[in-house]
């Protein structure tokens, strides 16, 4: 019955800044998610559903618990001190923080507050999932320098999953570990102590009503795991929920492969790199997993703009190179804004 933040002070010495800051914003995240799941699970009796009347930066219609999460998460992290600024998926610029304490913040958060909102009313599996930069230089001022930068320099990323129960999965780069809340006591006890992603499995998570946009590749890929073969255990089954926090932590557990690629109408995909895809990638990798663009590692992506798009392919060792391997053979002619 280990608590998140005993573990969090447990393992300090193998966190490469190895400071009460850190366990501090770790509790801050979870303090906001706590008040978050209260919400959620309690949407259909309060009136939080629905719409909020807005679009975010992405030109997506705002949930009410869409703008309730993003509030919760910028208040905790504010009021803790330990953060400096928040990028996020429902502001169109970078929030930095002016009090005095977290002007001198060491890190900087980047933040989908609530994936997967269109899940909402149906009553389906929905997260946060988020993205945790230290800063290069915590005396000055925040700048562009601390805030376009590849995943290869996180510090720490993780999700929230609010489901049949509610975890909170996170990694320094030593091992991936999950917390599952246990309501009675409001505290995220350990539950999945080194999370570990099969090398190879046998779920393929896409969205096919976008078929005909996919690039070649993708393509044979999914026909390639329609076939019968049982030497590699296929066919395999798909499985798509639509929240890619449920997708991913499925995946996670079970073995699988979660795509989403660019398509002959959107290049760049739909995933935001920062919040988003950078995340998920370095939870992958230090699960065993792997994740790349379908060409390139997700974690050595440069960065252009803080809502940058790009394809994702994440998931299971195996099954993600051999995803690579249709789009290095017949996907060559995509459109160059992909490639």
């Amino acid at each position: 019955m280990k608590t998140l933040i005993e573990f969090i002070n447990e393992k300090q010495a193998d966190f490469p800044y190895a400071t009460g800051e850190f366990t501090r914003l770790l509790n801050d995240i979870g303090i906001a998610a706590k008040i978050v799941n209260r919400e959620v699970n309690k949407a259909g009796l309060a009136n939080i559903l629905g719409y909020e009347g807005n679009t975010n930066i992405q030109g997506e219609d705002q949930k009410k618990l869409d703008v309730f999460a993003n509030k919760e998460f910028t208040k905790a992290l504010k009021h803790g001190g330990q953060c400096a600024a928040i990028i996020s998926e429902e502001d169109e610029e970078v929030v930095i923080f002016d009090n005095e304490t977290s002007k001198k913040g060491k890190y900087i958060i980047a933040i989908d507050p609530l994936d997967g909102s269109s899940n909402i009313e149906v009553n389906v599996s929905i997260g946060t999932v988020f993205a945790i930069y230290r800063r290069r230089d915590h005396h000055e001022s925040v700048h562009n320098e601390d805030l376009l930068r590849p995943g290869v320099d996180l510090a720490a990323a993780g999700y929230v999953i609010y489901g049949s129960s509610t975890m909170l999965v996170y990694s320094t780069g030593n091992g991936v570990n999950g917390f599952t809340l246990d309501p009675s006591v409001g505290l995220f006890i350990l539950s999945h102590p080194e999370m570990k992603l099969p090398e190879d499995g046998a779920i393929y998570s896409i969205n096919e009503a976008y078929y005909n946009n996919f690039p070649e590749g993708i393509k044979r890929y999914m026909k390639y795991c329609q076939e019968e073969d049982p030497a590699t255990n296929r066919p395999y089954k798909t499985r798509y929920i639509g929240s890619l926090v449920a997708d991913f932590h499925r995946n996670l557990i079970r073995g699988g492969i979660y795509i989403y690629p660019g398509t002959t109408k959107n290049p760049a995909g739909k995933l935001r790199l920062l919040y988003e895809c950078n995340p998920v990638a370095y939870l992958a990798e230090h699960a065993g997993g792997k994740a790349s663009d379908g060409f390139k590692r997700t974690l050595e992506i440069q960065p252009n703009d803080i809502h940058q798009r790009t394809p994702l392919f994440v998931g299971s060792k195996k099954m993600v190179e051999k995803a690579e391997e249709f789009m290095r053979k017949y996907s060559k002619d995509f459109p160059d804004e992909y490639l």
